[in-house]
C-alpha cells in the first residue's frame, strides 16, 4: 500500500517476503541503480552500514524491517533490520503453537520443521511480530552456532516499565504499557548509556548481555542503550504498518481504536477496508495499516487484513 502520497517522509514497516529489489506485503520496494543509475540505498543491518551489499546478500525473506521512502514512490532511500533478540536457546515447548525461549522471551514458531530443527543451546537470532500476550511471533530465525562461545555475548529489546528507584533493576518486554511477558534485567551502575535525561519507563532499549539465559529469573545487562523501535514513527509520516493487533480500546461502527504491536491506531468512517471490516479487528489479527501519524496516532486510511 505504499506510495500515493505527496511530500513529507514515508515509512514501510513488515516482513520481507521477497527480492527484487526488496518485496513487502506483495510491494516492490526499488533500491540502488532499480531507483536510476549510480543511486544508493543506505542499508543497516544489526547496527552496522552494508550499504554496498546486494539485498539478497544482506537481507533474507521474513526479516522484519522499516523502508524509508517517499510517499510518493516506493523508492527505498533505507531499509534497517534489527533483531529482537539473540541469544542461545534455554528451552523448547511443542504443542498447538511450539515455543522457544530465549533469553526469557518467548518466541512462538509457527514452522513445524524449523521449530524440529532447533536445539537447546543453539544461538539464534529471532525477528517477528509482537502478539497480545507480549511474545514475539517468528518470521525468521537464523541459527549462528550451535552452542555459545566464550566471550559472546547476547542482545534483547524492548520496551523498559518497573524500573526501581535505584534504577539497577527494570523489566523488559515487548509491548509499552509493560503488559504482557517480560523479563526482569538487573545492570550494574555505568550500565545505561546514552540517556541525557536518565532511562524512563516506556523507553525502547537495547540490553546487552554475557548471560546465556536468566538466572533466578534474572538477567544481568552490561550494557543498556536506547534504541529505535521500529512503530517509533516521526509526526506527519505516511506510514504502512504490517503487524499483530495487540489491544482493543473503544470501538462504534467503523470507528476503532486500538494498538497495533503497540502503536495506537484510529479508523473512523473514512477509513476503507480490504479482506474483512472493522469487527475484524480482534486480538492477534495480523493487519496492514495505511496512515498519517497525528499526535501521537496513526489514523488509518485503509486497513488491509492479512
Amino acid at each position: 500500500m505504499a506510495g500515493g502520497g505527496t511530500g513529507g517522509t514515508g515509512i514501510s514497516t513488515g516482513a520481507i517476503s521477497g527480492f527484487g529489489s526488496v518485496v513487502m506485503d506483495g510491494t516492490h520496494f526499488y533500491t540502488d541503480d532499480a531507483v536510476s543509475p549510480g543511486f544508493v540505498t543506505k542499508k543497516v543491518a544489526r547496527g552496522q552500514d552494508h550499504s554496498k551489499s546486494r539485498d539478497r546478500d544482506l537481507f533474507s525473506v521474513g526479516m522484519v524491517v522499516s523502508i524509508h521512502h517517499s510517499p510518493a514512490d516506493n523508492n527505498a532511500t533505507e531499509i534497517e533490520y534489527a533483531p529482537n533478540l539473540t541469544g542461545p536457546v534455554a528451552s523448547k515447548s511443542p504443542g498447538a503453537e511450539p515455543v522457544i525461549v530465549v533469553l526469557g522471551r518467548s518466541v512462538v514458531v509457527d514452522n513445524a520443521a524449523l521449530f524440529a530443527s532447533i536445539n537447546t543451546g543453539n544461538v539464534v537470532e529471532i525477528s517477528g511480530f509482537v502478539d497480545s500476550f507480549g511474545r514475539i511471533r517468528a518470521t525468521f530465525i537464523e541459527s549462528i552456532r550451535p552452542v555459545p562461545a566464550v566471550g559472546d555475548t547476547f542482545e534483547t529489546k524492548g520496551f523498559l516499565s518497573g524500573l526501581s528507584p535505584s534504577g539497577n533493576t527494570f523489566k523488559l518486554g515487548s509491548l509499552p504499557d509493560g503488559a504482557g511477558e517480560t523479563v526482569t534485567v538487573s545492570c550494574p551502575p555505568g550500565a545505561f548509556g546514552g540517556f541525557p535525561a536518565g532511562p524512563a519507563d516506556g523507553m525502547y532499549v537495547q540490553a546487552v548481555t554475557t548471560d546465556a539465559q536468566p538466572s533466578g529469573g534474572m538477567i544481568t545487562a552490561a550494557v543498556v542503550n536506547p534504541f529505535a523501535a521500529r512503530t517509533d514513527f516521526p509526526e506527519g509520516a505516511d506510514v504502512d504498518l504490517d503487524a499483530l493487533v495487540t489491544r482493543i480500546g473503544s470501538r462504534s461502527g467503523s470507528a476503532v481504536s486500538f494498538d497495533l504491536e503497540g502503536k495506537a491506531v484510529r479508523t473512523d468512517g473514512n477509513t476503507v477496508f480490504v479482506g474483512g471490516t472493522a469487527d475484524d479487528i480482534q486480538p492477534d489479527k495480523r493487519a496492514q495499516v495505511h496512515g498519517k501519524m497525528t499526535g501521537g496516532v496513526l489514523q488509518a486510511d485503509k486497513v488491509l487484513f492479512r
